[in-house]
């Protein structure tokens, strides 16, 4: 059986070299093993993949908080990601703060005392950084789907992904939900859980039956 992290590297390997896409590998390792972690890159390509543990009452609130819709907009992700890429020297302190974003995130998911929101402040605020690495990371109805969202109630969110379209992840009080979701209507709201085990062998025929 293939293992979580051979199964990331070889997805990374084939994106990366075989194929030649401008593409980074943080969405290779969360489909290989699944959860919440924390995944720290460096600059030799290795990678660390470790477990983020904080409490199940967290994690439900966590979930009862967050929303996900299609923006409607596809895009094609390599181009997007290359743009970004062209640009990181001028962006270094804005990586860095992103950087810095990663234990400031585990941190309130950790701790029972720090409200939530405080969750959603941090997203909005990475969200502005994220827009800064390119001018090709949001478009304008990116925005207004995003300010549209805020004003019905939202905290924050973000584009997933590169950028530039797909999927929006927005978070906010769940008695906000409603409003937001009818503020949004046009869009496609999907019901999401989140997800333990990443990529797994569901059906196996060896005979090809």
């Amino acid at each position: 059986m293939v293992s979580q992290d051979a199964l990331a590297r070889d997805a990374i390997h084939i994106e990366q070299n075989l194929i030649g896409e401008n593409v980074g590998s943080q969405d290779q390792l969360s489909a290989a093993y699944g959860g919440f972690n924390r995944i720290d890159f460096h600059r030799d390509d290795t990678f660390d993949v470790a477990p983020v543990i904080f409490p199940a009452h967290r994690r439900a609130e966590l979930h009862d908080h967050l929303m996900l819709c299609f923006t409607g907009v596809s895009r094609i992700a390599d181009e997007i990601a290359k743009s970004k890429i062209d640009n990181l020297r001028n962006r270094e302190t804005e990586l860095m703060r992103m950087r810095e974003m990663v234990d400031e995130a585990i941190a309130i998911l950790a701790d029972s005392r720090v409200s939530m929101d405080e969750f959603g402040k941090l997203l909005d605020l990475s969200w502005k950084y994220k827009r800064s690495l390119s001018d090709r990371v949001s478009t304008p109805e990116i925005n207004q789907i995003y300010e549209e969202a805020m004003r019905a109630g939202a905290t924050g969110g973000k584009i997933l992904g590169a950028g530039g379209g797909g999927f929006m992840l927005l978070f906010a009080k769940p008695e906000r939900h409603a409003a937001i979701r009818e503020r949004l209507k046009g869009l496609v709201h999907v019901t999401f859980n989140f997800d333990d085990s990443g990529s797994r062998v569901v059906l196996y025929q060896p005979n090809g039956l």
